[in-house]
């Protein structure tokens, strides 16, 4: 059992942990640079004992806590960018930069992230080992993991090897409140981009049999490329293709030279990720030469599938049921096709991912805004049971390992 308390001193905190949220909600911040978050981080935490190390590519930093001798080495990561979009909470935090939203929860990590820090410092007599606390910009789409890793914050030759474990939380509001989700093997899907162009030849719009007209060729793909999915992959190894934009021509009376496609694509294993980018040229170079004209195809690889280790889901599961109880855990069935870069760490790291509802206790959660809504809510009252979590995933490996 962990520390009985856990949960309590958790909730001790709740006035702290809301207040940092908050700040940094109406304050949000894109991409791989966000000084105001870090420096509103730093703040909060500068009475505690920690060494920090800085990003050389982004504003990420690592916080190192050590406990009272040597032992094992474990991570717990947060996230801090936010997205371009226009909140439409209506919260007294709310937003002040026009077009951006803290609406993925990130702000929620950050804060509980720095509550772990609290935690794990008060019982800094009480363990072995280190805690190493990331606090990541650039998770939307910018790679910030990928680019901390690279910069050698969390291992390498000056700063020793990686670490033994690693943890993160997502939180979810249209997930029941204060419940932990999680499952071994794949969490989330690898995402990757397309473009495809296909290159006809230009003319009026009434005299089609002097054109070569992509459009009808692009439509074509389209359908193709659903009939590609449900033709050539196993169902049980799910992938998704969603072609969502589709561009061409410039007035009702010509046709145009060319057409474009974009879109995204989702897979479960590097093996149906490699499958599919390569048919998804074919299909596209296919369709387009049967029209008499040519396709051309960019892919631009995005995360990695995040793979969550057997033996770290089984320690956070029975870390998040010591703190709530049976009804604090719930296996998930299947994987989500959203896509998430703490996979870069998990690739050289063991560990998972989490899933925490902040659904309004009591509240139906199923008809919740869920992520990247404008009018996405948390229930603050939820987020001490993910400070506790990190901290208690933290304390459990430090003692057991992954025993």
């Amino acid at each position: 059992m962990l520390h009985p308390d856990l949960l309590d001193s958790a909730r001790s905190l709740s006035d702290s942990i809301v207040a940092l949220r908050r700040a940094i909600h109406a304050e949000p911040e894109l991409g791989l640079h966000t000084p105001k978050t870090m420096a509103k981080v730093r703040e909060a935490l500068a009475h505690l004992p920690l060494e920090w190390r800085e990003s050389s590519s982004t504003t990420g930093q690592v916080a190192i806590l050590k406990g009272a001798k040597p032992g094992r080495r474990v991570l717990l990561r947060g996230d801090m960018d936010a997205l371009p979009m226009t909140e439409e909470t209506g919260l007294e935090f709310a937003s002040t930069i026009d077009g951006r939203m803290h609406a993925c929860g990130h702000d929620t990590h950050t804060a509980m992230l720095a509550g772990a820090a609290e935690l794990l410092a008060a019982r800094q007599d009480d363990f072995a080992g280190e805690v190493l606390f990331m606090f990541q910009p650039g998770e939307e789409g910018f790679h910030g993991a990928r680019f901390m890793l690279d910069d050698g914050l969390l291992g390498g030759e000056d700063v020793g090897p990686l670490p033994d474990a690693a943890f993160a939380l997502h939180i979810m509001p249209n997930a029941p409140h204060g419940v932990l989700a999680g499952r071994a093997g794949a969490l989330m899907a690898a995402a990757d981009q397309f473009e495809i162009r296909v290159r006809g030849q230009g003319g009026h719009a009434s005299m089609p049999h002097d054109a070569r007209d992509p459009i009808p060729a692009a439509c074509e793909i389209v359908g193709a490329l659903q009939t590609m999915v449900t033709r050539h992959f196993n169902a049980a190894d799910a992938i998704v293709v969603t072609v969502s934009q589709l561009e061409a021509g410039t007035a009702h009376n010509i046709i145009p030279d060319h057409a474009a496609l974009k879109g995204t694509m989702r897979t479960l294993s590097p093996g149906s990720r490699a499958e599919a980018q390569a048919r998804i040229v074919q299909v596209a170079e296919g369709v387009a030469g049967a029209h008499g004209m040519a396709a051309e195809v960019e892919i631009t690889e995005g995360f990695p599938v995040t793979l969550c280790d057997e033996r770290a889901v089984t320690l956070g599961r029975a870390v998040a049921q010591d703190l709530s109880g049976e009804g604090g855990w719930r296996d998930l069935p299947t994987a989500i096709m959203g896509a998430e870069d703490f996979s870069y760490v998990l690739e050289q790291v063991p560990g998972a991912m989490f899933f925490l509802g902040v659904a309004p206790e009591g509240d139906d959660w199923r008809q919740c805004c869920g992520i990247h809504s404008p009018r996405m809510m948390v229930d603050e009252s939820a987020l001490p049971h993910g400070t506790a979590m990190l901290a208690g995933c933290a304390l459990r490996f430090l003692e057991r390992g992954f025993n």
